[in-house]
């Protein structure tokens, strides 16, 4: 018995001694004086999976009104911290790669794009990639792919493809009006021209329907759970590495052919593999293809997706359609149906009208980063916030665009709030508008689309069906 009570008096005295421990910690010892961002509310484990799965832009318009422009989402054991507004992702776009790194957060691009090219190589490497792009997007290579791009818009091939493929055409008129999804015929037309300028003539010519089919299994195997999961053994992810090793040996092919013929075409592919870093290695056939599937998934989606909402915006808004068409005649008068990329340049409606469908509407809505450093915020309202080292940081577009303090009617549109200060103007993605407007009278019969917020690359929800017919503008 008295050992017993020997070893609860022992028990006893060691709670008290940890108790008093650790109030004479409490009280001396210094705190923390990190003033860390409030965090969602959610359910221990998966609460926070549950919320982000949800779809980020509802979680925003959810907790920014409880807790502010910065915040923190628990997903597992990262820790999401937002920062919405320019007051506070200032630094999230101006930071050093050193100290904001993309490469940890945009992994779950490497099972589309492949080994070996952007988010799988260290910076100094991607720097490098990412200079060979900005070479085969210079303007004078702009300029011979808007040739291509009016090639490829007047051809026999397009106007089957538009006039013919999923239209209702009238007896009356016999093919020269009738009803067509625009979303569909933008994005069939845009990948068109994105083989002819990007991927080469041998895919246009011989191989579009197989590669446009490998490139829809690619687009559809990125999904929001990818990103948590992008190796999660799913039917999407199967198809997706399936097309990935179809289109590595399609690509292989041309490759070796070109070297081999001592061929060279003015195309995306040829600068890729004419491409050298600085220690003067060249290209593999293996970055090649995937550098070509990177450049078409970040063109292809933003350029068919900003075509499709100016399109529908502009059928809506007739005082803008009609300066739009008010500005076609004029560079018509000026310059006769010639198109090229100075013209395009010169095409500043035109260029507003896209510019306010993209802040309404960007098709990234989430730009991710990974914290190697502390930082700290301030809110226009005064609030500072310290970022902790090792959180993800976040910011969207998509909701700070229509924020109202920013933007007079945020969601109202309206392109002449672009007047002012619009900066140069890029001659490529406003040309498939152009060449609708000037072809052909259209009109919006269907519902003013909604958003897909469901999709990786949010764009138009269902179809957008709009009742044409050809025409030859007139310049009087």
């Amino acid at each position: 018995m008295e050992a017993d009570d020997k070893f609860l008096n022992m028990g006893i005295l060691i709670v008290a001694t940890l108790v008093v421990a650790k109030l004479i910690s409490f009280l001396i010892m210094p705190r923390s004086k990190k003033r860390v961002p409030p965090v969602i509310k959610t359910w221990p484990v998966i609460g926070g999976l549950l919320r982000f799965m949800k779809g980020p832009i509802v979680m925003l318009r959810e907790e920014c009104p409880k807790l502010g422009n910065v915040f923190t989402l628990n997903l597992f054991n990262k820790k999401i911290t937002f920062l919405i507004g320019p007051e506070v992702s200032a630094h999230f776009f101006k930071a050093s790669e050193s100290d904001l790194s993309q490469q940890e957060v945009y992994q779950f691009n490497v099972p589309t794009f492949g080994p070996g090219v952007v988010f799988d190589v260290d910076y100094s490497v991607r720097q490098e990639q990412f200079r060979f792009f900005t070479e085969a997007l210079r303007v004078n290579k702009l300029k011979g792919y808007v040739d291509q791009m009016v090639t490829e818009a007047e051809s026999d091939m397009l106007e089957e493809n538009f006039l013919l493929l999923n239209i209702w055409t009238t007896s009356l008129n016999g093919g020269d009006s009738g009803v067509v999804d625009l979303k569909y015929e933008l994005e069939h037309l845009i990948i068109l021209t994105a083989s002819r300028c990007l991927l080469g003539r041998e895919v246009r010519d011989k191989l579009f329907d197989d590669v446009s089919a490998l490139f829809h299994d690619l687009d559809n195997g990125m999904l929001p759970i990818s990103v948590i999961f992008p190796y999660l053994p799913i039917p999407a992810h199967r198809r997706r590495d399936r097309a990935r090793k179809k289109l590595s040996e399609i690509f292989v092919n041309i490759i070796s052919s070109r070297k081999s013929a001592g061929k060279s075409e003015n195309d995306m592919l040829q600068c890729f593999i004419e491409s050298k870093y600085k220690d003067g290695r060249p290209t593999t056939e293996a970055e090649v293809t995937g550098l070509l599937i990177a450049a078409l998934f970040a063109g292809q989606h933003t350029s068919s997706i900003t075509s499709t909402w100016t399109g529908a915006y502009l059928l809506r808004h007739k005082e803008f359609l009609s300066a739009v068409v008010e500005e076609q005649k004029q560079l018509m008068q000026k310059h006769g149906s010639k198109v090229d990329h100075d013209i395009l340049s010169e095409m500043d409606t035109l260029y507003r009208c896209i510019k306010e469908a993209l802040r309404l509407h960007p098709p990234l809505i989430m730009l991710l980063r990974s914290s190697h450093t502390d930082f700290s915020v301030k809110t226009r309202d005064g609030k500072e916030y310290d970022i902790p080292k090792g959180h993800i940081v976040a910011t969207s577009p998509a909701f700070a665009n229509r924020l109202p303090y920013i933007y007079k009617d945020p969601d109202t549109y309206d392109p002449d709030r672009f007047r002012v200060g619009e900066g140069r103007r890029q001659g490529g993605r406003g040309f498939f508008i152009y060449f609708l407007r000037r072809n052909f009278e259209l009109e919006l019969v269907s519902p003013f689309p909604e958003t897909d917020w469901n999709a990786m690359v949010v764009g138009v929800k269902g179809k957008v069906m709009v009742r044409y017919k050809r025409r030859q503008l007139s310049v009087d």
